[in-house]
């Protein structure tokens, strides 16, 4: 059994993706080749945005989106610790500096309520309010944006999440690096902040065969920036310099492949919906010893993964022991919380600062999650879970 089957997709869709390819390798145009301006065109009719801009990664998604921003030094941007390094690492490479905020323990996702506290706890420097980061004392921080991770693929409260950084006058930037596809209050996700970033990378719900990435906006002035930090700061050709970029491209036969897999991305959403629910079904029952997830009614999950959270994290060693003595593989995203990497350790956090996180961090598993994940397997996981 796979965690993620891509091969699965592959043989669905191999004639149209070597069709793509040998466009490109016929055509030769291998950076910002045409498939890359048909690729964001269609993305950005999907999302529902006025702009799209490939990418190197999602990394550099959001990479290019702080820069839109001129983000730097003495700059705060708020984000949760309950993420991959990249979402931080970013504010970082910039000389910024993240600020964490708990998250809310049903979706896993930034909390509002948190985001409040902290946004005040900077403004008035009252750690009773929310743990901050250490800075000396000659570097006041300046609140400047938000980065809401849509974990899972589960979008996050955006409607309370808008109310603040309106109320503050922050950005706000969604990485939604896991939900392409999922909607919230009918939208799609990529749509709910100033700047949307996505990930293509393989095991993502709209993968490629690299690395790759999106930005999206509806903002005619950042898409312009973000165009031009892509190609190293680009003005009106490669060889008029106007800002420092970097070359954060998203190659030609990527997109190639992306166009392949999109045709078949709605299809494949609805899928994920059906696993979800099957396992979901299956599950039922034992919620006293395994949470599973989470959807509030106005949001739709694009699933990229399936986590429940076990009663303990000795608990769910036990599980996936259990799991893994039957071949069936399982993951844990994330081990340990950001505030508590080794590479934030100069941010001065504790353990103990952000207790959701640090719970949730103990106690997550994810299963074997695809669109083509048959239901015996699904069967099979839940009766080994079960007992």
């Amino acid at each position: 059994m796979e965690f993620i089957d891509l091969d699965i997709q592959q043989k669905r869709i191999r004639d149209k993706l070597e069709a793509n390819i040998q466009n490109v390798l016929n055509h030769g145009r291998y950076i910002m080749g045409p498939e890359v301006k048909k690729l964001e065109d269609a993305l950005a009719g999907y999302v529902g945005m006025n702009h799209a801009i490939g990418c190197a990664s999602g990394t550099d998604a959001i990479l290019l989106a702080l820069m839109a921003y001129n983000v730097g030094p003495g700059d705060a941007i708020f984000t949760t610790p309950f993420t991959f390094i990249s979402t931080a690492e970013v504010i970082s490479l910039l000389g910024a500096t993240p600020v964490f905020v708990d998250i809310d323990p049903n979706t896993f996702n930034l909390d509002p309520d948190s985001l409040e506290k902290a946004v005040m706890a900077l403004k008035t420097n009252d750690t009773l309010l929310s743990p901050l980061p250490e800075t000396p004392a000659s570097t006041p921080l300046k609140p400047r944006g938000v980065i809401s991770v849509d974990l899972f693929g589960l979008p996050a409260d955006y409607q309370s999440l808008k109310s603040i950084v309106e109320k503050h006058d922050l950005f706000l930037i969604q990485d939604a690096a896991q939900s392409f596809g999922a909607e919230y209050k009918g939208r799609r996700a990529c749509s709910q902040g100033d700047i949307g970033c996505t990930s293509f990378f393989p095991a993502k719900p709209l993968g490629c065969y690299g690395d790759g990435g999106m930005c999206f906006t509806d903002d005619d002035n950042l898409a312009y920036t973000i165009q031009s930090l892509r190609i190293h700061g680009k003005g009106s050709n490669k060889y008029d310099n106007v800002r420092i970029g970097i070359n954060g491209r998203l190659d030609t036969i990527q997109a190639a492949i992306l166009l392949a897999k999109f045709e078949i991305f709605a299809e494949e959403i609805e899928l994920r919906q059906g696993v979800a629910e099957k396992y979901s079904m299956l599950l039922s029952g034992i919620n006293d010893r395994l949470k599973t997830p989470t959807v509030p009614e106005d949001c739709r999950s694009a699933w990229a993964q399936y986590s429940v959270l076990a009663e303990d994290e000795l608990n769910r060693t036990s599980l996936q022991e259990k799991l893994k003595r039957e071949n069936i593989p399982t993951a844990i995203y994330y081990p340990k919380p950001l505030h508590l990497q080794p590479v934030f350790n100069c941010l001065c956090y504790k353990k103990g600062d952000f207790p959701v996180s640090e719970k949730c961090a103990s106690m997550i598993l994810s299963l074997p999650m695809h669109p083509y994940l048959r239901e015996g397997d699904q069967r099979r996981i839940a009766e080994i879970v079960k007992s």
